[in-house]
């Protein structure tokens, strides 16, 4: 019983093997997931598939390297979708320093505008964060998210970084970079942090876990994400799966 709270299941990658994809997830004890929405095709998508399978929830929200298409009716639209039934949280949102698709401003303001749109419809939101971390604290610790709750999506920070975003009352998730080599910092965040406030995910296609770094993820392999974590945590895989998978239905609101 495992929970991959972040994937993408709608992308371009999986057209016309998602009913495959998920048949491999649940083999390999994947029983559940949330897939992210985060313009109007992927939203669509996404909202197709928690449709038809049971076991998909989806997250709905605009992405930072689309903030500067964000406007009325965007925002009209993400709200009719976070009112139905299956949506769990608004995501991904956040800061992308990366691609740098539009100035800091803006994805700023794009930003805060969805927290506040989490807050009236009492959703919890994933925050995407690439290259941006001071910013990224600094606005959810200006917006005080605690009432709200949220996710650091693919949390990728040493165990400092992770102190400061569990003191804003935010859960970490953790994917497959975890499972690499070389981020050490990531494991020892990933060791010392609370059980009770860790999330696992793939955020596939991209960033596969060991053994299949470099390939094409997909949800099935949060298992490696697990198994890494209950190595570290020095517990058991189903342990690290049921409190993982009790952590998200928890947040998502979900009966458990």
């Amino acid at each position: 019983m495992i929970f991959d709270t972040h994937t993408h299941l709608n992308a371009e990658q999986f057209e016309g093997i998602e009913k495959e994809t998920v048949e491999h997830a649940k083999e390999l004890g994947v029983s559940e997931m949330a897939v992210v929405g985060f313009d109007y095709p992927t939203i669509e998508k996404t909202k197709k598939l928690s449709q038809e399978y049971d076991n998909i929830y989806s997250i709905v929200g605009w992405h930072p390297t689309e903030a500067g298409s964000y406007n009325k009716e965007v925002e009209s639209y993400l709200q009719k979708e976070l009112d139905k039934a299956k949506v769990v949280a608004l995501g991904e949102i956040g800061l992308d320093y990366h691609w740098m698709e539009d100035p800091k401003d803006v994805q700023e303001k794009i930003f805060r505008r969805q927290i506040a749109i989490a807050r009236e419809m009492g959703l919890p939101f994933s925050v995407h964060n690439r290259e941006a971390m001071e910013d990224t604290y600094r606005i959810l610790k200006d917006e005080k998210i605690q009432d709200v709750g949220g996710i650091m999506h693919s949390f990728n920070g040493d165990y400092e970084w992770a102190q400061r975003f569990l003191d804003l009352g935010m859960h970490l998730s953790y994917s497959g970079v975890v499972t690499f080599k070389k981020t050490l910092d990531v494991q020892e965040a990933a060791q010392k942090m609370p059980f009770d406030r860790m999330l696992v995910e793939t955020d596939a296609p991209y960033l596969a876990p060991v053994p299949y770094r470099g390939k094409q993820n997909e949800p099935g392999y949060t298992r490696y994400v697990v198994e890494k974590i209950a190595e570290l945590k020095e517990l058991s895989v189903e342990d690290v799966a049921i409190q993982t998978t009790k952590n998200a239905q928890k947040l998502f609101g979900m009966k458990q």
